[in-house]
C-alpha cells in the first residue's frame, strides 16, 4: 500500500508573530514621525519665523494679557464700540466653543436677535438715524469674529466721541488708523478690529 504523502503546515502562533513584527514597527515609526518629530519641527518653526502668530496672537499691555487679535470681546458699555454678536454658549465669544447661530433667514429668531441689538443700538444713541451696517446686528459664522466693517465703527463714531467727551473728527481717524486692509492685499475686505480699537480709545488723552 503506497503511503500518503504527509503536509507539514506551518505553525499558526509563528505565523502570526511573523506579521505582528512588521506591523507594530511601522506604527512605532509612524508615531515618532507624524507624533513627535513632525509636529516639534513645524511648531519650532513657526515659533521662529512667526513668533507673535505662534503664540496665539496675544495683545499685552502694560505686561499683561488683555486679548487675542483673533478672538473677539463683548462690549456693551455704550462708551465702547460694539462688534458683532456672538452666538457661542456659555457666554458671548467663548473661545472653547466656537459655534454659529445656524438660524435660516426665515426663522423668527434671527429676526429677534437682529431686532434686540438694533433697539440696543437706538437707545445708546437715539439721535443717530442712518442705516445700521448689517455685521452690527448678525452674529459670524464662528460666534469668534474679532472685526467689524469700517462702516460699522463708523456708525459708532459719533456716540463713542459723545459719551467720552472727544471731538468726533478724533474718533473716526482712530477708526481709520486701525483699520487692516485685505489679507495680502487682495483677499477679503477692510476690517476694523473692535478689540485694538477700544483699547486704542482708552489710550487716548
Amino acid at each position: 500500500m503506497p503511503s500518503q504523502a504527509q503536509i507539514n503546515l506551518p505553525a499558526e502562533p509563528a505565523r502570526q508573530t511573523g506579521l505582528l513584527r512588521p506591523a507594530l514597527t511601522v506604527f512605532v515609526g509612524l508615531s515618532i514621525v507624524t507624533g513627535l518629530l513632525y509636529p516639534g519641527v513645524v511648531t519650532g518653526i513657526a515659533r521662529a519665523v512667526f513668533p507673535h502668530q505662534a503664540a496665539g496672537s496675544l495683545i499685552v499691555q502694560n505686561g499683561r494679557t488683555v486679548g487675542s487679535e483673533l478672538i473677539g470681546q463683548p462690549f456693551s458699555d455704550p462708551k465702547y464700540f460694539w462688534g458683532r454678536l456672538s452666538a457661542t454658549a456659555p457666554m458671548p465669544y467663548n473661545g472653547a466653543a466656537s459655534v454659529g447661530s445656524n438660524l435660516g433667514p426665515t426663522n423668527p429668531a434671527l429676526t429677534d436677535a437682529a431686532k434686540a441689538r438694533i433697539d440696543a443700538l437706538h437707545a445708546a444713541d437715539p439721535d443717530n438715524k442712518a442705516a445700521i451696517p448689517v455685521d452690527l446686528v448678525t452674529a459670524s459664522g464662528s460666534g469668534l469674529d474679532p472685526h467689524i466693517s469700517p462702516a460699522a465703527a463708523q456708525y459708532q463714531a459719533g456716540r463713542v466721541a459723545r459719551l467720552r467727551g472727544l471731538p468726533e473728527a478724533n474718533v473716526k481717524a482712530l477708526i481709520a488708523a486701525n483699520t487692516e486692509g485685505p489679507g495680502m492685499a487682495v483677499l477679503g475686505e477692510p476690517a476694523v478690529n473692535v478689540l485694538k480699537l477700544n483699547l486704542a480709545l482708552d489710550g487716548l488723552k
